[in-house]
Order: structure tokens, then sequence, then C-alpha cells
């Protein structure tokens, strides 16, 4: 797996706005409120204000013609400004109304006065749920267990209505003084049998509350009431919430992975029946749930609550909670199995020792000379090199296709990675040691030299120098070539071993390694199509070049082809033992992250990998997707910081570091590592988001418009970028008609520009900013 370039969630979050405006969350003070006594339509008087929030106040209000009190909520003017958001409003209050239950608030009806809308609905004398927990904190378990009852039967008749509540949470859970609990505000509500009431993608729900399907912004259906009804039983029966992260991303994506811990481990009063139904409900994937709320109130009904948890049930939730990590994907269950274990049986794969420690060292091979006139050997005795170098466990290859960008930029299109160039690399890159080398005929062989050379003095370290009696011997030289610099460099494996190594990674023929080679030079500037291309040349001329079919998995899996990367995979992984120990892990480790979804093994995979070879930056920058994809950040920064220790210069890796410590919380350090970034290279757009997003997350909107306007400025990307983030910013401050507006500019520049990609995000968030104007009460 590549270090990426868009990582976890980057691509759309954020932006800036024109001359970065300043930016202001929207409050309970732009609410205007009505004074006592005003009528509304002739009809409702104002007895009292009862509230006041970001969409609208709420009052005591006195309905003369049915001579009863009522609840009225006023609706800011933009939720009902045009005629379809109207129609969708009045829409909702009409599905509302066919739910009809004595454990739910009832809706009334939606007027209008002039140019203020509003809805009535009952008068409930009570307080909250969140207000009775925050008093007394958890809740004896049969009171906990009648309010869950009474609002499970409420949901019962919305979810028969076709009505999903979508923000279930304790505060729309009135409780009155006799213990009576009603359900309210299903003004967010969905028709689950109305494709034009259900829009995927819409980010509606409180974060505390929401389901793992909310969390990633997916449809959904009555099982995501079910989870967040979860939530909310869990807390009456321990007074607290099960997901604690250090931020609201770490906490909202921590339940889309893992398991909550179940309640009676938190509080053992809690009855065995109560924990059990807690868990089901809990469930990060629906189709575990109750399926139905009737299902759930049939296990309320049925349970013992003097039956507590016993030390049997705890065990075996603790097993439970292991063998949840034993996820890998069936299609290649048993293929991977019966591999592994052929493996083992030969002694293959046994636990490796960590390495004797070296300080990490990062080393570019430059372009050979090639002096024979024949062009297998260029590229090939490069790749064959770097191969032989990074099984030195303290090697950190670096990539030399980054290395011909970042010459092409300096030198005016200049692609020639000779030795010159590539010490003017090292040096900006702060690279350590430059390996060059030559082939060149001699007699009917070949004479091949190479040398490592010290980047910052120029010095040579060592010059080793081989002959080959024909070209079929050229590739077996490299392995005796490489030993001595190695040692040079501080390896203490014995050079005889090295060059036995060196058979399992030396392709059967010169003609394969040289389509290896192409193979790769393309994959680094992203011609997926031209790299597989090679690859299979490569495999075709040896079918035993197991790290091919490696690269012919990641190839395929990068264009989305899923079936060809899976068949590909398992020809490598039954090769695994013509590849060096390196090639091993890192070839598991990529099928675990990449292509089996298997994030646990991956991780196990990856930490014996670096353990084996401390200085693979690319394993520590794979750890840390891994652990991203668990919600284990703080795992996940760390891994990153390892990463840019490895190769401090490598602006991709720092801004994926300021990224992870952004998702683990720690805003200070996100800032500070993506502003380094933009010291290095003001023009990369991508380093501008963690800094945006963390003034935004700690509350700075101003410092969050700013960074938008300096990212607008960079190029039209940044420009598309700034207005992606900016609306993002707008949103997340509950102002989406200004959202709307933004990102209508952002798509014309898009649309002008040819940028479909980022037209296409645009489009998108559109469509959810209208759909929750459409839909806010």
């Amino acid at each position: 797996m590549q270090d990426s370039d868009r990582t976890l969630g980057s691509e759309r979050t954020l932006g800036s706005a024109d001359n970065a405006p300043t930016l202001q969350p929207e409050s309970s003070e732009e609410v205007p409120t009505l004074p006592p006594g005003t009528v509304l339509a002739s009809r409702y008087q104002i007895i009292q204000t009862l509230g006041v929030g970001g969409m609208g106040a709420v009052y005591k209000a006195f309905d003369r013609q049915l001579t009863r009190v009522v609840a009225l909520k006023t609706i800011l003017p933009e939720l009902s400004s045009t005629p379809l958001a109207l129609k969708r409003l009045k829409q909702e209050v009409l599905l509302a109304q066919q739910v009809v239950h004595k454990n739910v608030v009832r809706i009334f009806d939606i007027g209008e006065d002039g140019a203020t809308k509003f809805i009535t609905m009952d008068f409930i004398e009570g307080v909250d749920l969140k207000n009775v927990i925050t008093k007394r904190g958890k809740l004896p378990a049969p009171e906990a267990v009648a309010i869950i009852r009474q609002v499970c039967q409420g949901l019962e008749t919305a979810h028969g209505a076709g009505v999903v509540h979508r923000d279930l949470k304790p505060q729309n859970i009135m409780v009155q003084e006799d213990g009576h609990a009603l359900v309210m505000d299903f003004g967010i509500a969905h028709s689950g049998q109305s494709n034009g009431m259900t829009q995927t993608g819409a980010f509606v729900g409180t974060p505390e509350y929401m389901s793992p399907e909310q969390a990633r912004a997916e449809e959904v259906d009555a099982r995501s009431d079910i989870f967040s009804l979860g939530l909310i039983f869990y807390e009456m029966l321990t007074g607290k919430v099960p997901f604690h992260g250090k931020s609201i991303l770490e906490t909202m994506f921590m339940r889309t992975k893992e398991r909550a811990i179940p309640p009676a481990e938190i509080e053992r009063s809690v009855p065995k029946g109560a924990n059990d139904i807690v868990v089901k409900c809990l469930e990060t994937e629906r189709e575990r749930r109750y399926q139905a709320v009737t299902e759930l109130l049939l296990d309320l009904e049925t349970f013992d609550p003097s039956k507590k948890v016993g030390a049997a049930d705890r065990a075996k939730a603790r097993l439970r909670k292991a063998a949840r990590h034993r996820n890998l994907a069936a299609v290649f269950a048993l293929v991977l199995l019966a591999l592994v274990a052929g493996f083992m049986l030969r002694n293959r794969f046994s636990t490796p020792q960590p390495t004797a420690e070296h300080a990490p060292m990062t080393v570019l091979v430059a372009d050979f000379n090639n002096a024979t006139g024949d062009e297998v050997f260029s590229g090939t005795l490069e790749t064959t090199s770097e191969t032989a170098l990074e099984e030195a466990p303290f090697v950190n290859k670096y990539n030399r296709g980054q290395a011909r960008r970042l010459l092409s930029q300096m030198q005016n299109g200049a692609t020639k990675l000779d030795e010159p160039a590539a010490r003017l690399i090292a040096l900006r890159e702060g690279i350590a040691v430059i390996v060059a080398g030559s082939i060149a005929r001699e007699g009917t062989g070949y004479q091949i030299s190479v040398r490592a050379i010290d980047a910052a003095t120029g010095n040579v370290i060592i010059t080793k120098q081989v002959n080959a009696a024909n070209n079929d011997l050229v590739l077996g030289s490299i392995g005796r070539l490489i030993a001595p610099i190695r040692t040079a460099l501080g390896d203490t494996t014995p050079e005889s071993a090295q060059v036995a190594a060196a058979e399992t990674y030396t392709a059967g023929s010169l003609e394969a390694a040289h389509a290896f080679a192409l193979g790769k030079e393309n994959e680094t500037v992203g011609k997926w199509t031209e790299a597989i291309r090679y690859y299979q040349q490569a495999v075709e001329l040896d079918p035993n070049l197991g790290r091919a079919y490696v690269a012919l998995a990641a190839a395929y899996f990068n264009l989305k082809r899923q079936a060809e990367a899976g068949e590909y995979y398992k020809k490598a992984l039954a090769l695994v033992d013509r590849m060096s120990e390196h090639e091993k892990y890192r070839a598991l480790g990529t099928y675990y992250l990449a292509f089996a979804g298997n994030n646990e093994q991956a991780i196990e995979t990856l930490r014996k990998l670096i353990l084996l070879y401390p200085a693979d930056g690319v394993a520590h920058n794979n750890l840390s997707v891994a652990y991203v994809r668990i919600g284990n950040m703080a795992e996940s920064a760390a891994a990153s910081r390892h990463a840019v220790e490895i190769t401090p210069r490598d602006l991709v890796r720092r801004r994926n570091y300021a990224l992870h410590a952004m998702y683990a919380g720690d805003l200070t350090t996100a800032i500070r590592e993506a502003e380094r970034c933009l010291q290095e290279n003001p023009s990369y757009e991508l380093a501008y988001l963690p800094v945006a997003l963390s003034a935004l997350f700690s509350g700075d909107l101003a410092k969050a418009a700013e960074v938008y306007g300096r990212l607008e400025q960079v190029s039209s990307r940044g420009y598309s970028l700034s207005k992606m983030g900016l609306a993002d910013a707008k949103m997340y401050a509950g102002r989406y008609q200004d959202a709307l507006d933004i990102l209508r500019a952002g798509a014309a520049a898009d649309e002008k520009e040819g940028n479909s990609g980022e037209l296409a995000y645009k489009l998108i968030a559109l469509a959810e900013a209208q759909n929750v104007l459409d839909h806010r009460t």
C-alpha cells in the first residue's frame, strides 16, 4: 500500500472563502423571540418562552380555537424560504401526524403568520431524560426498564407508520412526574417508504447518540433508532455513554469499528437480561441488531430482572470480544489458512526476533550508467539493488519515482537520476547515502561496479566491482555487490548469508527482472494500466516471481478491480517462499490491509514487519492507516510520527501525521506539523486541510477562515478545496444557506476547469445541505 495524498476523509473536509470572511457559529441569540401576549394566525397566544435553539424558539401557547395549551415551535425563515422547502416541511409534519400514541408527543399542525412559520404540538409538563440522568446519575434498573419500554412502545407505532426518528437521544424523551415517558421531536424523521424523503449521505443526528451508519453518512432505517435506543438504555443503567474518544471525530469513528463494553462490566447491578438487550442493540452491523422494536419489546417483557450477569457470562463476553478480530474475508479464508499452515510447517514463518538497534538510514539508488547499449539493463539493476539494500533492517529506500518528480521540478523537466542529480535530491531531502553503479561490456561478459557515497560530503564510503561471464549471471552478481555495501553501512548480517538470501528475490531471467522494473517505473507515476502490462510480462517470463504477483494485485486493487486483485494475491501468497523475508511480511500486510479488510491481522503483521525492519517507512505509514480503521487514533498518530522520523523531509507522511494527530484530538500537533509542510511547500494544497480543520474543531472559526483564504490563492485546485472546506465550516456552524451559495460558486469554477472529481463532491454536498434545509424544524 502506497503513501496516499488523500487519506481517510481528507477528500471532502476543508476549503476557504472569498477574502477569508470571519465565521461565527449559529447561536440562540440570533433567534428572535416573541413577547408574551403575541397572537399568531389569530389563534395562538404566546404565554411564555420555553427554550431557544439554533433552528427556532419553543413557546407555551394557548390555542384560542380549541381552548387548550399547546407547545408552539417557530421555524427559521431559511428553513421554509422556497416552495420546495415548505413542501418538504409540510410532508414531514404530515408524516409525524400519523404517529399517534400515548408515548409520543403528538404534532398537531403547521401554520404561518406572515413570514413566521410554526408547528404546534402537545404541551407536556415534565423534564427531559437527559436532565434526569444528569441530576441523578444511573437509574435503578426497574425504573430504566420502565422508561425504555415506553419509548419502545412509541417507536413501534412510529416505525409501523414508516417514520424513523433519526435523532433519538435523552433530550428528546420527556418524563413526567408520574414516570410517564414520551418521545418528541420527530421533526427530522424520514419515511422509510418514500425515496424522496431518504437522502443517502445526509449527516443528520446528534453525534453522541448516532448509529454507526449515521456516523458513516449512510442511509438509515428503523435499526438506526434501535442503536440510539441502546445508547440511551446504557446511559440510564450506568450513568455513562459507552464511547469516549479524544475528539468528536474519534468518538463517532469508534462506534463504527468497536463494540461497546457491556454495561454489566461497568455496573455489576445491571440485570443479565437488560445487559443482553443493550449489547444486541449496540451491534455495529445492523443485521445483527434487533430487526424491529417489536423484538426488543418481547425481550423486555420476558427477561428476569433478578438474574445478574455471572462470572461465566463475563468470561464468555471477553472471549467474544477477542473473537471479533478474526474477520478475514471469507472468499479467501480457506486458501490463506492452508497457505499459512504450509509456511508454519516449513518453518518459514517463525516468530520474528527484534533486530539489533541501528539508527534508520535512508538510501537513494541513482540510475546506473549503462554502457552496454542493451536496454535490458536499464532500470533492472537499480530495482534489484534496492531490494537487496532494504533487507538491511535499518535501511529505508527512498522512492526513485518521487526523486525523479522532484528533479523534474528543480531542473526544468530533467528526468535522468544520475549521480550528481541524486546527490542534489539527497541534500534537499536529507538522504544519508547514495548508491550509484555502472555496467559495461568486458570481452564476452560484463563488468558491474557499485559504490556508496556519503550524500552530505560526497565522500565514497565503499566501492565494489564484480564480473559476470554472460548476461544470465548479471542478476546473480547483485547480491555479491550489495552485501559489502550493507556491511560498510553497519549491517551485521554475515555477507555469506546476504548473498544466499539474494536467491529469493532474484528473478529467474534478466528479461523478467527488466519487465518488473518497467512496471515499477510506471507504477510510481500512477500509470496502473501500463504497469500491469509489464508485470504480466514479468510473470509470463518468470512464473515464480512472487513479488510481481503482489504488484499485479496492488495495481488491480488501485483500479478497483477486486476479482483480479484477489486472484493475483492468491498466486503471490502461494509463492511467498520465493520472496525475501522483508517482502513476505510486506505482501501479507498489504493483503490484509488493502484487500481482505482484516485490520487487526494487518496490524499484527505490520508490527512484525517493523520489528524486523524498523526503518521501513511505508510499513509505519500503513500501520497508521490500519489503526485509523479500527479507531485507535493514538496509535495511528504514533505510527505516523515514526514514519516522519525516518523520512523527515517527506511532506506526504508529515501531512498524514498531522491528519492522524488531529483524529487523536492533538490539535496543537496537527497544526504544527501541517504548518511545517507549508513552510517547506506553500503550494501543497492538502497540507492546509489539517490546519483549518483543527482550528474549526477547537472553535477558532476565524482561524479556519484565514487558512481557507490562504488556500484559495494557491491554485485552481486550492480554490476548489477552499470552497468545499468553507461550505463544510458553514454547515458545521449551522449556516446551510450560506453553504449553498459557496458550493454553487465552487461548483461553477470546477465545471469551468473540467474538475469533475471535485465537482462531484460539491454536488453531493449541495444535495446534503439542501436536504437539511428542506427537513429541519
